[in-house]
């Protein structure tokens, strides 16, 4: 008997989970390392370049970091003057690295900054190590190229806002979490974990609940592709979740622990707490608006984001800070997860994406929506995970380029952001108008060439294509962002771009102006006529805010009373941005009534105590912090307090500046 075997139809292989590649010889070894070198020593020279032009940029930080540099009660708690009397609006992470710089080096701009730009080199180096796990070191190179050259994080890695911290730190933690997915010991994963938990623990203590937005995709993605069994992998979660509850409620017990009388007022609290502070103005006031104090963001100008929806992201107000390879992103996203969808539980590549993508999502999502206050360079929070997208993404597709998934894939990502990038290059049509045309040009080029050339004779045509799309889609990104990092920036709402990039009426532009409804009014630095020293000085990129003084003769006055005043606060103001601007000045301790939010404090009987008991010389009228907060009671403590000086003490005039002398009160 005999039987006929017809042969099974060929069937496509199911792809196989991506591990990490062999060791590469000596001298690819040796290429990486200078590509890696290459790139890095750029992000330092694009960060670093002309880094004190913006002298102090944001007064009210450097003024809480100069405070930290010489107090380290004031540097624990994150105070805005040396003697204690109110912190910032946020938690001290961020003051507590400027501070430490500060104390080593000697407080000046430089070492305010440096910190700053090198958390961005950093970030670059993590975001490349990252994608390099999981995929090649091209890839890496990629990733890390898109982020430094992120108009948003050339913006905010020269500057002193937490968000230069806050983004290392995610993408730190985001790190830690692709190596826990690498692993297969489970006490090691664990250990990547806990680590990942700890660096989100940092990330709440230096912007609060901003710094856990990234939980979800990066337990999801650890969930999902983690090479332990389910249950280990569900522990390992427990371990992360109570890591971060660790690393960030330490300092929130020790402060509630602390007697209130004997540290600082919690700026931006409605009642001197922190948990009022992560829920009110750092909370549900951001999301909801209202709360807190914050003013929604929803209808306002270009400083606060335009208004919400799906593309607030895209908007003149958002969209030169971070939107220009999103589209591209978002396609490498979603090609490169059909690509690897036959892939293994475990697959790396599937699982980055994961991460990255549900980092973008989820972050970009809340941004999109939130009605409270909100800014334009809050969006340096998702270059990490748009560089991610584009780094994994585009090497899934290259790897399958010999499918038209691969190969459409590919192409679309160069189209999508050559032609984003025309699009945003011609809200600004008068700065080098050519570039979006050339630019439009090499990125159709290159998809052409990746279409035709994926197999055969043309193959090579596909890497020259890459080549060409690849340095055409991320050029406009790129010249915003060294626009960016050649202007100096001061205020408190910087914005990225060169002058003009955001038509938008609203406070913000090349300086911007500084709290949540403009720089305060205080007068400019004393004594500072090198532009390096003076945040408020007139220049390119600054703003001078009202009430700045022309005469350097009357702030010197003004300086040298302060310095003299041989009192705990040689002066009191309304307002943080004041009193910062005055510290900063003088060197010594101002009292900021009502905080940046108009807080309740001090209350008129506690002034009056500080006043009878000598602790403060002076009181300048006219201040000005962030937004009011009339009905928690801050305005109309101020106001008490400018009413009660008003008619027991005689003004003087000094520069533009209201004076009243009160040493000397007995009640």
């Amino acid at each position: 008997m005999t039987a006929v075997l017809h042969p099974a139809p060929p069937q496509r292989p199911a792809p196989t989970a991506h591990r990490a590649e062999p060791s590469p010889s000596w001298f690819h070894t040796r290429r990486t390392g200078l590509a890696l070198t290459i790139l890095l020593a750029a992000t330092a020279v694009l960060y670093l370049w002309n880094l004190t032009a913006s002298g102090y940029a944001n007064t009210f930080y450097a003024a809480a970091a100069q405070a930290g540099s010489q107090n380290w009660k004031a540097w624990f708690f994150g105070s805005l003057d040396t003697s204690n009397f109110i912190t910032v609006d946020k938690p001290p992470a961020s003051l507590w690295v400027m501070g430490l710089s500060g104390r080593i080096f000697g407080f000046s701009s430089a070492s305010l900054l440096v910190p700053q730009a090198l958390m961005g080199v950093g970030s670059v180096a993590l975001v490349y190590a990252a994608v390099k796990r999981v995929a090649t070191p091209a890839a890496g190179l990629v990733a890390g190229a898109v982020l430094a050259a992120t108009p948003a994080a050339a913006l905010m890695f020269k500057f002193d806002n937490p968000d230069a911290l806050l983004v290392l730190l995610m993408t730190l933690a985001g790190y830690f979490v692709i190596r826990a997915m690498c692993t297969e010991v489970g006490r090691r994963a664990a250990m990547w974990v806990a680590l990942a938990g700890v660096a989100l623990g940092f990330a709440f203590l230096t912007k609060m609940l901003q710094g856990l937005m990234v939980l979800p995709a990066f337990g999801a993605a650890y969930l999902i592709a983690g090479q332990v069994r389910l249950r280990t992998r569900l522990f390992h979660l427990v371990i992360g979740a109570a890591s971060v509850v660790i690393s960030a409620g330490w300092w929130v017990l020790a402060v509630w622990l602390w007697p209130a009388d004997s540290r600082p007022y919690i700026g931006g609290s409605t009642n001197n707490s922190v948990m009022d502070l992560v829920l009110g103005y750092n909370g549900l006031g951001r999301l909801f608006g209202s709360t807190g104090g914050g003013m929604a963001g929803g209808s306002a100008g270009s400083s606060f984001g335009g208004s919400a929806g799906l593309d607030r992201l895209f908007g003149s107000e958002m969209g030169i800070q971070i939107s220009w390879l999103i589209p591209a992103a978002l396609i490498a996203l979603v090609f490169g997860l059909l690509a690897r969808g036959r892939a293994p539980r475990t697959d790396l590549l599937r699982a980055s994406l994961i991460l990255w993508g549900g980092w973008f999502l989820v972050t970009g999502l809340i941004f999109s929506y939130m009605s409270g206050t909100i800014h334009p360079y809050y969006t340096v929070a998702l270059a990490p995970a748009v560089a991610g997208m584009i780094g994994v993404g585009g090497y899934a597709l290259w790897l399958v380029r010999a499918r038209w998934i691969g190969r459409c894939g590919l192409a679309a990502m160069m189209l999508a952001a050559g032609i984003w990038s025309w699009v945003l290059l011609h809200r600004n049509a008068e700065w080098l108008p050519m570039l979006k045309w050339i630019l439009l040009a090499g990125t159709v080029v290159g998809a052409i060439l990746v279409l035709v050339g994926a197999k055969g004779r043309f193959r090579k045509l596909a890497v020259a294509g890459l080549i060409i799309g690849s340095l055409a889609g991320i050029t406009g990104s790129a010249s915003y962002a060294i626009a960016t990092a050649a202007t100096a920036h001061g205020g408190s709402i910087p914005t990225a771009g060169p002058t003009g990039a955001v038509s938008d009426s609203g406070m913000g532009g090349g300086g911007g102006m500084g709290g949540d409804q403009g720089q305060g009014d205080g007068e400019a630095l004393p004594n500072s006529d090198d532009a390096s020293r003076n945040p408020m000085a007139s220049g390119p990129g600054t703003t001078s805010g009202p009430g700045t003084s022309s005469g350097s003769e009357s702030t010197s006055e003004l300086t040298a009373m302060l310095v003299n005043a041989g009192t705990t606060w040689s002066a009191a103001t309304n307002g943080s941005q004041s009193a910062a601007t005055y510290e900063l000045a003088s060197d010594t301790a101002v009292m900021a009534i009502g905080g940046w939010s108009s807080d309740p404090a001090p209350t008129l009987d506690q002034f009056i105590e500080y006043v009878a008991d000598g602790e403060v010389h002076y009181y300048i009228a006219s201040g000005q912090g962030g937004s009011p907060r009339a009905s928690q009671g801050g305005e109309s403590t101020s106001s008490a307090i400018q009413e009660w000086v008003e008619a027991n003490f005689t003004s003087t005039t000094v520069g533009n500046s209201t004076i009243y002398d009160l040493s000397g009160y007995v009640g």
